[in-house]
């Protein structure tokens, strides 16, 4: 019996600007999502955000990030059932290691961590996530009314 293998070379297009430094000082609006979109941080009720043990553990792990990145303020942010937007700011000054991408992956380790302790969750998010740069204070302004009205405007995808 003959078996034929065949391999496949997946090259993944970046989403990232090619000549941006993630590591310099910025707002940035970042939006991770859960695995298959799966609701596993709690449920909108009448428009209203409700947060089940591993939401409420996302946002404390959210709320950490500062403690492990020296460099970085939050700002708005809201955990959602199936997703996390939030904004940070990287001052001047960051290190290489204070990145956007470790950033996330520091928040994303942390909550896989409690599920895969806490729960039967072995799968929780998406391969990447979703940045945008902020450039401005008006955009600041209507990415953080974004956020806070994000519950009202709820429906599970």
């Amino acid at each position: 019996m003959h078996y034929i293998f065949f391999t496949m070379e997946f090259s993944r297009k970046s989403i990232r600007l090619k000549k941006h430094d993630y590591s310099s000082s910025g707002l940035y609006f970042l939006t991770i999502c859960t695995y298959r979109k799966e609701c596993l941080f709690g449920e909108i009720l009448n428009g209203k955000l409700a947060l089940n043990p591993a939401g409420n553990e996302a946002s404390q792990i959210w709320k950490a990030i500062p403690e492990y990145f020296s460099q970085v303020i939050l700002d708005e942010f809201i955990v959602m059932p199936n997703h996390v937007h939030g904004v940070i700011e990287i001052l001047a000054g960051a290190g290489r290691s204070e990145t956007v991408g470790a950033i996330v992956r520091g928040f994303k380790i942390g909550v896989t961590k409690w599920l895969r302790k806490n729960t039967d969750i072995f799968r929780v998010w998406q391969r990447n996530y979703y940045e945008h740069i902020i450039r401005s204070p008006q955009e600041l302004i209507r990415i953080q009314n974004y956020i806070k009205i994000n519950p009202s405007r709820w429906h599970a995808s």
